[in-house]
């Protein structure tokens, strides 16, 4: 066999058996998984997904906390999200065609305990206004207090009335308006007027209407 022929034949074979090792190295998979909250296990939504290793290809998370994408055994793969840690994940050698992740993320959000604040500089100012309230009254001599014409008065003057109020008082005012109305009718017609009625009476009664007054 050649001297030439041989060295072709074992750069072919070592060329060949290069490109299966690195194909092997980069095998394809779909990488799927799920996004949540360390300690609370909530999804985090909307993760911004980089492949680093891969023209950084850029991904999102749904609104759950899901991705599912193609890459390469072996890439690099960065979770990022506003408000929680970066989380680095490789993708691992797999003989499926697929592998799926959990990915738990730190939260930066420190919650601090429950305060309650006071108007007041120190506890004994609230103290001191607190036994200046005059609360001797019971319930009775409040409610008696509050309702006196000078509260009511006062409350009329700066609570403004309400629909149901404002509609029984122009009901109450177009009926006093036609009472009022039917009233001056009544008095205008001769017919109806009762005075007007007695005062014909007498004058039938005194004669005025007799035929030898009508005479002269």
């Amino acid at each position: 066999m050649p001297n030439n022929f041989r060295h072709s034949l074992i750069l072919f074979l070592t060329f060949g058996l290069f490109l299966t090792v690195h194909a092997q190295e980069r095998k394809i998979v779909q990488f799927s998984g799920l996004i949540t909250s360390v300690g609370s296990e909530l999804p985090v939504a909307y993760v911004s997904i980089t492949n680093t290793s891969f023209k950084n290809q850029i991904f999102v998370s749904n609104n759950d906390g899901y991705f599912s994408f193609v890459a390469h055994v072996g890439d690099t793969i960065r979770f990022s999200s506003v408000g929680y840690d970066p989380v680095v994940f490789v993708i691992p050698a797999t003989d499926l065609d697929k592998h799926t992740a959990h990915i738990n993320m730190q939260s930066l959000v420190i919650e601090l305990p429950a305060i309650t604040p006071f108007p007041w500089a120190s506890y004994e100012q609230y103290l001191s206004e607190f036994m200046a309230l005059n609360l001797g009254d019971d319930n009775i001599a409040a409610a008696r207090k509050n309702l006196t014409p000078e509260a009511l008065a006062a409350l009329a003057r700066i609570v403004p009335r309400s629909a149901e109020e404002i509609q029984s008082y122009n009901s109450l005012q177009r009926h006093s308006i036609m009472n009022n109305k039917n009233i001056n009718q009544r008095f205008n017609n001769p017919l109806l007027n009762p005075f007007a009625w007695g005062e014909l009476i007498q004058q039938i009664k005194r004669g005025d209407w007799s035929r030898e007054k009508l005479k002269y």
